[in-house]
């Protein structure tokens, strides 16, 4: 059953308006076990994706948004979703272009 989620944030930064473009590339820090779905897991050492960076309200956290890449974990690849940003450390940036947009209730949706 789908069902959207609470939002983290009410604007995020992208890429392009479809933030469909990658902002970096970053290595996690250590493990972070999703709590819900909206969320991915990551395991150290796994190189992410990062596809948009919430703006986070006062007093909230920062969460971004990406897929992981590893071979050791195929099962994973290619699902996109949020995590903390103080679990990874950006490797590369790919751009500096970026775009401030309102998020949608479909950027915390969960099927």
């Amino acid at each position: 059953m789908a069902v959207i989620m609470d939002k983290l944030a009410d604007r995020k930064i992208c890429g392009d308006a479809e933030c469909s473009y990658v902002l970096s590339m970053a290595t996690a820090l250590d493990d972070f076990i999703a709590p819900d779905c909206r969320f991915i897991n990551i395991k150290k050492g796994q190189m992410v994706y990062v596809y948009s960076k919430l703006i986070p309200a006062d007093g909230t956290g920062v969460f971004w948004s990406g897929s992981v890449y590893s071979e050791r974990y195929v099962d994973q690849m290619g699902r996109t979703g949020y995590f903390p940003a103080t679990v990874v450390k950006e490797t590369r940036k790919f751009t500096d272009n970026t775009i401030r947009k309102q998020t949608t209730d479909m950027d915390f949706y969960c099927d």
